[in-house]
């Protein structure tokens, strides 16, 4: 619409500046900035910079101004590595809060020591069942320490029928998922792909989990030109897909649609694939024509990407999330009115916040207390002919969030 853009923030929007002269709030940020799955953190200096401008000054909690130290630890994509980071944020630096981001391998781990130790963490970008459910999390009960925004499987599986129902098939469903947390929730027979598929009248073949960063999916691809697989779906890390796909192209395999979760998420992991990413189907979490703005900073997600992308680099989708995920830090601990633990989690579990990736509200509709679901549409990488980058990541289908609107049309592929 026409209107103008709300002003940034509420009564209770995070203040900043009074020089920062109380005492420090420490931020603990783990993230996998090395290993396979580095990707996922590729937004983090650029989110970091604009932070670390932001905080210059203090920020006030109560009435009392705070500097803000954000101490950032690679997890290097190992489940192991990053529990030991977050041991080291808690004990070593005695972070106030911990902020944790990108797959359910990376986050899982920081928010168990988190809870553990009674030290509030905050979290995006993974699926909230492998999450939660992967924690052993109770969700009549839930947790008291660990708070956590992303989309869920329902809505993951929702958005690729919706996908599948768009092209003509024989209704034969490949399912491609690893032996990982992501992996074992997606292909799990109640509550995973096969349970979305089924419903929707697919018929799912299923060769079983293969193990992260396996060399050969000659076994897989003939079970699925055996069947006639004429649609592929599932959730893999970027040199997983590169690997099948690859392999799928040399052996003659073309199914018409390919629907992959987590492994075509950013610009470069389709450029890899080279004329092979052409076509390829993802799920979308955020991208720079979804209506929201910052709580922070009020720039819209167009004037974010915009920002982004004057670094030389394409907008990708990391890029809102890890900028909400200090917008709800921000706001929480504003509202805490110090930084004791116990008051940050308490304001944790009662955020009620406005971001660039749309609403946080934990608990909310049947969800687990530590749980906020975000908005998810599905979207295809199309080759751009004569455009500013080789791909651009085209939103198709937005019916289970018809708030975000569609960019473009769904080509069939194969």
């Amino acid at each position: 619409g026409s209107e103008a853009a709300p002003s940034v923030g509420g009564a209770n929007a995070a203040k900043f500046g009074g020089g920062g002269g109380d005492g420090t709030l420490k931020i603990g940020f783990t993230a996998p900035l090395t290993g396979p799955l580095a990707g996922f953190g590729a937004a983090n200096d650029f989110i970091l910079k604009d932070v670390n401008a932001l905080v210059k000054d203090g920020i006030m909690i109560g009435d009392k101004s705070y500097a803000v130290e954000i101490i950032v630890k690679d997890t290097e994509s190992n489940s192991d590595t990053a529990a030991s980071r977050a041991g080291e944020l808690i004990t070593d630096d005695e972070v106030d809060v911990v902020l944790a981001i990108a797959t359910p391998e990376m986050i899982n781990p920081v928010a168990d020591q988190c809870e553990n130790n009674g030290v509030p963490c905050l979290s995006t970008l993974a699926p909230w069942q492998p999450y939660f459910l992967g924690r052993g999390g109770d969700p009549a009960v839930g947790f008291d320490w660990t708070y956590h925004f992303f989309w869920g499987a329902e809505q993951l599986v929702g958005n690729f029928v919706d996908l599948w129902e768009s092209v003509d098939t024989n209704k034969k469903v490949g399912l491609l998922c690893p032996n990982d947390p992501d992996g074992n929730a997606l292909s799990s027979p109640e509550t995973g792909f096969p349970a979305g598929a089924a419903a929707a009248g697919y018929t799912v073949v299923d060769p079983g989990r293969f193990e992260v960063l396996t060399p050969s999916f000659d076994s897989i691809i003939g079970k699925f030109k055996e069947e006639g697989v004429e649609i592929i779906t599932g959730l893999t890390i970027p040199p997983d897909f590169a690997n099948f796909w690859t392999a799928a192209n040399q052996q003659d395999f073309n199914p018409k649609l390919v629907t992959i979760a987590k492994a075509c998420l950013f610009p470069e992991a389709v450029e890899a694939l080279g004329d092979l990413g052409d076509g390829i189907c993802t799920e979308v979490w955020w991208t720079p024509n979804h209506p929201f703005s910052s709580s922070l900073t009020g720039e819209s997600a167009k004037e974010l990407s915009g920002k982004y992308e004057a670094t030389g680099k394409q907008w990708t989708q990391f890029v809102g999330f890890v900028h909400a995920l200090f917008e709800v830090c921000f706001d929480v601990v504003s509202r805490a009115g110090s930084t004791d633990k116990q008051a940050i989690a308490d304001a944790a579990g009662t955020t009620k916040l406005d971001t660039i990736v749309g609403p946080v509200q934990y608990g909310t509709e049947g969800l687990p207390k530590n749980i906020s679901a975000t908005s998810l549409v599905g979207g295809q990488w199309q080759k751009q002919s004569g455009g500013k980058y080789p791909f651009d990541l085209v939103v198709t289908n937005n019916k289970l969030s018809p708030e975000i609107p569609t960019t473009g049309t769904l080509k069939p592929q194969g």
